[in-house]
């Protein structure tokens, strides 16, 4: 019997995004239609589409070997699962999301504390209430179905806890936010059996450098320039690297080929810079996997 690799994706606002990464590390996902079982081109993984945030209990329970969901939800579940990897990436951008307290923008509460004795809306109930509870604030959390902004406005609650990567969602609801609760990212997370198996550690490995490789790879962008032989060190001064650039002589010339990888947000100021010291024919191009 062939080995076999049990991978939770996670449904919902994360699903895109994730089958993009992993197609980038090397694995294509085909969702068809409403199936929550995708094909995918290795015969040693099998995919589940679950949403994240019951993904850390299919881990924990060995249902599922391993899956990507957010550190949020782990502790939610209170789930014991080893974590291999932390993956910083959202639906929209490369930062990390963040559940924090709001309140409507004319309210008189603006501290923990103004909170004692009121109504709190959020999908992240159980982390909320262990919140409160160590700063021994009695407060009362209800779970949200969705819309959680509009519990407040419409007075089901007096706060709100929510997730949010700029506020500005929180804002255009005529909120404000008073506290951040934590930060949450998204996690490669393992159950422990399974860990413990080495063929199935080793693919997991894989599949964590990969990821990792993958995202690396999405800050930074490849250079390549001729340079005239009187400019290298001119143009070599300029160039930012992780460790340092490519130069080769061109054949039968007095120029050179020059490839180095950079940052992505240095590329807009850099290429004029690096025309203005000397540098023709410069392409840039993306990164598919830096490791």
């Amino acid at each position: 019997m062939s080995k076999l690799l049990k991978l939770g994706v996670p449904k919902g606002s994360l699903q895109d995004a994730t089958i993009r990464l992993l197609a980038k590390s090397g694995w294509k996902i085909d969702v068809n239609g409403r199936s929550y079982f995708p094909e995918i081109d290795d015969d040693q993984i099998e995919c589940s589409i679950c949403r994240a945030q019951e993904m850390s209990r299919y881990v924990e329970s060995g249902t599922l070997d391993c899956g990507l969901t957010g550190l949020d939800w782990t502790l939610e579940n209170e789930s014991e699962v080893r974590v291999v990897c932390d993956l910083v990436y959202s639906k929209v951008s490369s930062r990390k999301a963040r559940w924090v307290l709001a309140v409507r923008q004319d309210s008189d509460i603006n501290t923990l504390e103004d909170l004692a004795g009121k109504k709190i809306a959020t999908e992240l109930v159980n982390f909320t209430r262990g919140f409160f509870a160590a700063r021994e604030i009695p407060v009362q959390v209800d779970f949200s179905w969705g819309a959680t902004e509009a519990k407040v406005a419409s007075g089901l609650a007096d706060a709100i806890v929510e997730v949010t990567e700029t506020g500005s969602t929180i804002r255009a609801h005529g909120l404000k936010i008073i506290h951040e609760l934590m930060e949450s990212n998204t996690q490669l997370i393992v159950n422990h059996d399974a860990w413990a198996d080495d063929w199935k550690r080793t693919k997991i490995e894989q599949i964590a450098l990969l990821l990792k490789g993958a995202l690396e790879a999405e800050k930074l962008v490849g250079l390549k320039m001729n340079v005239p032989e009187d400019k290298i060190d001119d143009v070599v001064d300029l160039l930012p690297s992780l460790t340092a650039p490519t130069v080769a002589h061109l054949y039968k010339s007095p120029w050179f080929s020059v490839e180095s990888v950079v940052a992505e947000d240095v590329v807009r100021d850099l290429i004029p810079r690096l025309l203005a010291a000397g540098a023709e024919g410069i392409i840039e191009y993306p990164l598919n996997k830096v490791v």
